[in-house]
């Protein structure tokens, strides 16, 4: 999982690097655009961080060369610009996300991560997943373990959908919320809680006694375990 950052503030750049290394990913550190554009060439990154303010070639333009050159790797701009017309020119440029300086690296963390998982989700072509005892049928969102169907709301749908393409890895709260709830006004974090509870309970009712297939990861998060068949 390789990051490339591209910031030529080297207080920025040195907070960043130390901040994806101590995370485990392999961290690539450039300073221009001109340099940004050799580093991505043809190379699968796990994200690009791209500020918006470079020496040469801006942000802006150094984004549209990189997906005109096929790089399909997630964007994240940075910048200390935040109006609605400067963040709607690097979204427009292929960029998917952008963060207004100064910002928490907790929070570009969990970005960079809620663009991983849309583009494993995206990635999943299947319309029918299985995971053990499960089948849960995308197109008509029915779930069914074994011979007996359950019935689940479509957002219970989308997080059971979720943590089956991510089975046997803990997935946080923060993360699954931003992947499901961050564009709703008014929900707070513990809805993933209560959504996971509601999932255990339906899911509980087509398990044999004390079996679960949704298990908590003491703090990771929530984790799918599918029954065996």
């Amino acid at each position: 999982m390789t990051i490339l950052i591209v910031e030529d503030d080297p207080d920025i750049g040195s907070l960043l690097r130390r901040g994806f290394a101590s995370e485990s990913y392999q961290v690539e550190l450039v300073g221009d655009g001109e340099e940004a554009l050799k580093a991505a060439n043809g190379k699968p990154l796990e994200a690009i961080i791209l500020d918006v303010m470079l020496p040469g070639r801006s942000g802006i333009e150094v984004c549209r060369a990189l997906r005109a050159g096929g790089q399909t790797a997630p964007i994240i701009m940075l910048s200390a610009r935040s109006s609605v017309n400067e963040r709607t020119e690097g979204l427009l440029a292929g960029a998917d996300d952008y963060i207004v300086k100064p910002f928490a690296f907790e929070e570009l963390l969990a970005r960079v991560r809620v663009q991983a998982l849309r583009r494993t989700n995206d990635d999943a072509e299947p319309r029918v997943l299985t995971a053990g005892s499960l089948t849960l049928d995308l197109e008509t969102r029915q779930a069914q373990v074994g011979a007996t169907r359950v019935r689940l709301t479509e957002r219970e749908v989308e997080l059971l959908a979720l943590l089956m393409r991510h089975a046997g890895e803990p997935l946080a709260r923060a993360d699954i919320f931003t992947a499901l709830w961050a564009g709703h006004g008014g929900a707070s974090l513990n809805v993933v809680d209560v959504y996971v509870g509601y999932l255990r309970h339906k899911l509980a009712e087509a398990l044999p006694e004390g079996v679960h297939m949704i298990v908590t990861v003491r703090g990771r998060g929530f984790m799918f375990e599918p029954e065996p068949v």
